[in-house]
C-alpha cells in the first residue's frame, strides 16, 4: 500500500521492521532487495544484501546476491561474494560453479586454482568424483591434455572403485579422442589394478586374487611396482600352519623368485627370495618339495653346485620326503656322479624301507652300470623286508632281471620261493610261460609239469575261478603243443558250469529271498558226493512223469472232442459223484494232498542245487 501511494521510506521502514523480526523469511528479503533495484538505489540494496547474508541464507540466495551484481559489471564483487558462498555451503557442486564463473570471464588461472583449492579442501575422506570430472573437462577445454591425463589417474588412485564409474567413464572417452593406444591400454590396466586392488583388500588373503594383480603388473609395471605389489602380497602369510592353506600361498613365492631371476636377471635378489621362503616355512610340521628342487635348480644354473647340494642336503636333513629323494636322485643322474646316487639311495631306503619302487631304481641302477651282483644283493634285501607296498612289482622286476641276465636256474629258484608265499594262479601261469619261453628240448614237459604241480596246489583253494583260469591256460597250451592224449586228459578236468540258488540275508538278519549263480563243479568233487547221482535220477523221473501226463491228458481231450459229447450232459453225473463223497473224506484227501506237495517242493529245493550235475553222469551210464 505504501509503495502504491509512493512512500518510498514508509515502505522501507516496514520492510526494515518485517526482515527484524522474521529473518528467515526470504520472501521479505527478495521483495526488499527488488524494491530498492527498481528505485535505482544499487548502493541501498547491496547493503540489504549483505544485512541477509549474515543470516547465512539457502544457495539461491546467493547466486540472487551474484547476479544482481553481475549485472552491474561488478565482477571482483561477485568474486568476493563466491568465497564466501562456497565457505557457508561447501559443497562440490558450488566449488565447481565458482570455477566455471572464473572459466567464464576468462580467468583461467584463477579457475584452475579454485579447482585445485577445492580437491585440498575436501582431501581424500570426502573425496569425489564430479569434482575430478569437472577439473578435467576444464583442462580439457584449455587443451591441456597432459594435465587431464594426471587428473585422471590421480583420482583413480584414490577414489573407490563403486564411486568412480562416471570417472573410469569419462576418463576412457577421452583417450578415445586425445590419446593413442597406449593410453587407451592405460585406462584399461588402471581400471583393472583398481578392481585387483579393491579385492585384495576386501581379503588380503585372496591368492587368486593377488595372482591375477600380479599377472597384470608384470605386463605393464616397471619392476620397482611389481616388487612392491609381490611384497605386499607375501607379506599375508596364512593364518592356520596347515598344508592345504599353504598351497596357494607358496605359489606367490615361487612366481616371485622366477620373476626375479627371468624377467629382472637378478641372480642374489632371487636367491634372497629363496632363501627367504625357506626360512619361513614350518619345516617341522609340513615342507614342500617344489620350493626346495627349484632353489637346487637354481644354483645349478648359476653354476654354484656347492650351494645346491647343501640346500638339497638341508632339506633332506629337516623334511624327508619321497619327492625330494627323487629329485635330488635325479639331479646327481644327470651330472653322472654314481658314487652319489648311490649314497642317496641308501638314505632313501633307510627312510622308506617299504617303497619298492626304489629298490627296483636302485637295482636298474646298478644293472646299468654293470654290477649284477649289486643289483641281485639289492633284490635279495627288497624281498627280505617284512612290509613292501607292492611286493608282487618287486618280485616281477627281480624275475625279469635273472631272465635278461639268462640265470634261468636261478629264476626257477625264485619262482618256487614266491609259490611258498602265494599260490596265486597268475603266478603259476608266469612260471610255465617262463619255461615255454626257454628254448630247449624239455620246456613243454616242464611247462606241463607246472601245470601238473598248480592244479595239485590249487584243488584246495576255494577260489574255483582261479582253478578254471588255470585249466583253461593249460587246455590253450595242449591245444597248440599237446598231443590228443593230453587234450583229452585236460578236458575230464575241465568242471561242470552249474547253475545253483542260495538264500539272501538283509541286513537288519531278515529274509530277502533266493538269488541265482553259477558254480563250478570239478570231476573230483562229483565223484566224492555220490547222492548227486541219485538226485539227478530222481529229477529226471520227474520230468518224464510229468511229460507222461501231458501225454495222456492230451489223448483224452482228443477221445472227447471225437465223441462230441456235450459238456452239459456229464455235469449231472460229476455232481453226484462228488455228493456221493463224504465231506470228511474229501477234506482229508485234500490236507494228504497239499502235504504231498509241500512234501514234494521241499525235496525239490533240496537237491535243486545238485541235479544239474549229476544229470550229465545219468546219461553217460
Amino acid at each position: 500500500m505504501e509503495m502504491k501511494s509512493r512512500q518510498v521510506n514508509h515502505a522501507r521502514n516496514i520492510w526494515d521492521r518485517a526482515i527484524t523480526i522474521l529473518p528467515r523469511v526470504n520472501q521479505f528479503w527478495y521483495k526488499y532487495t527488488y524494491m530498492e533495484e527498481m528505485l535505482g538505489n544499487i548502493a541501498g540494496c547491496r547493503q540489504v544484501f549483505e544485512r541477509w547474508m549474515e543470516w547465512e541464507p539457502e544457495e539461491q540466495a546467493w547466486h540472487s546476491y551474484i547476479n544482481f551484481e553481475l549485472r552491474y559489471k561488478e565482477v571482483d564483487k561477485a568474486r568476493s561474494i563466491y568465497e564466501n558462498f562456497v565457505m557457508v555451503h561447501p559443497e562440490v557442486k558450488n566449488w565447481i560453479k565458482y570455477a566455471n564463473f572464473e572459466d567464464k570471464h576468462g580467468y583461467i588461472a584463477r579457475g584452475r586454482k579454485v579447482f585445485e583449492r577445492g580437491v585440498e579442501f575436501f582431501g581424500e575422506e570426502h573425496i569425489s568424483e564430479n569434482l575430478y570430472v569437472a577439473f578435467a573437462r576444464f583442462e580439457e577445454k584449455q587443451k591441456e591434455f597432459e594435465r587431464v591425463r594426471v587428473i585422471y589417474k590421480y583420482a583413480l588412485d584414490r577414489i573407490p572403485k563403486q564411486q568412480a564409474q562416471e570417472l573410469f567413464k569419462n576418463y576412457t572417452v577421452f583417450e578415445k579422442r586425445f590419446g593413442d593406444r597406449r593410453g587407451i591400454e592405460d585406462v584399461i590396466v588402471s581400471k583393472r589394478r583398481f578392481q585387483y586392488e579393491e579385492e585384495v583388500k576386501a581379503n588380503p588373503h585372496n591368492y587368486d586374487a593377488w595372482f591375477d594383480y600380479l599377472r597384470l603388473v608384470e605386463s605393464d609395471a616397471d619392476a620397482e611396482t611389481v616388487r612392491e605389489v609381490y611384497e605386499r602380497a607375501i607379506a599375508n602369510t596364512p593364518p592356520i600352519q596347515e598344508k592345504r592353506h599353504w598351497r596357494r600361498y607358496i605359489y606367490l613365492w615361487i612366481n616371485y623368485a622366477l620373476y626375479e631371476e627371468l624377467e629382472v636377471k637378478d641372480p642374489e635378489k632371487t636367491r634372497q627370495v629363496y632363501q627367504a621362503c625357506l626360512d619361513l616355512m614350518p619345516h617341522k610340521k609340513f615342507t614342500f618339495a617344489k620350493i626346495w628342487l627349484l632353489y637346487g635348480r637354481f644354483e645349478i644354473r648359476q653354476k654354484n653346485l656347492q650351494n645346491a647340494r647343501r640346500g638339497l642336503g638341508t632339506a633332506i636333513g629337516k623334511c624327508p620326503k619321497n619327492k625330494l629323494f627323487k629329485g635330488y636322485i635325479e639331479l646327481e643322474l644327470q651330472l653322472r656322479e654314481f658314487d652319489r646316487c648311490r649314497k642317496l639311495y641308501e638314505k632313501y631306503l633307510e627312510f622308506s624301507p617299504e617303497n619298492c619302487t626304489t629298490w627296483i631304481k636302485f637295482a636298474e641302477l646298478e644293472a646299468i652300470l654293470g654290477d649284477t651282483d649289486r643289483a641281485r644283493a639289492i633284490f635279495e634285501l627288497a624281498i627280505g623286508q617284512p612290509r613292501l607296498d607292492m611286493p608282487e612289482v618287486l618280485w616281477k622286476s627281480y624275475i625279469d632281471f635273472e631272465i635278461e641276465q639268462e640265470e634261468y636256474d636261478n629264476t626257477r629258484g625264485l619262482y618256487k620261493r614266491l609259490l611258498q608265499r602265494t599260490q596265486h594262479v597268475k603266478v603259476w601261469v608266469s612260471y610255465s610261460q617262463f619255461e615255454l619261453s626257454i628254448d630247449t628240448d624239455e620246456r613243454l614237459q616242464r611247462c606241463r609239469q607246472v601245470y601238473e604241480e598248480a592244479n595239485k596246489g590249487l584243488q584246495s583253494c576255494e577260489e574255483k575261478e582261479e582253478r578254471l583260469m588255470l585249466l583253461e591256460s593249460w587246455r590253450d597250451f595242449e591245444e597248440e603243443f599237446g598231443t590228443f592224449t593230453n587234450q583229452e586228459r585236460v578236458r575230464k578236468l575241465l568242471p561242470e558250469k552249474v547253475k545253483k540258488r542260495r538264500k539272501i540275508t538283509a541286513e537288519d538278519g531278515s529274509d530277502a529271498g533266493w538269488e541265482e549263480y553259477y558254480d563250478y563243479i570239478f570231476p573230483e568233487d562229483a565223484a566224492n558226493q555220490p547222492n548227486l547221482k541219485l538226485l539227478a535220477m530222481a529229477k529226471m523221473w520227474k520230468k518224464q512223469q510229468q511229460v507222461e501226463e501231458e501225454e495222456e491228458e492230451e489223448e483224452e481231450e482228443e477221445e472227447e472232442e471225437e465223441q462230441n459229447v456235450p459238456p452239459h450232459a456229464e455235469e449231472p453225473q460229476e455232481i453226484s459223484e462228488a455228493e456221493e463223497q463224504d465231506p470228511a473224506d474229501s477234506r482229508q484227501n485234500e490236507i494228504d494232498d497239499r502235504d504231498d506237495e509241500d512234501e514234494s517242493s521241499s525235496s525239490s529245493s533240496e537237491s535243486e542245487d545238485e541235479t544239474e550235475q549229476t544229470k550229465t553222469d545219468a546219461d553217460r551210464d
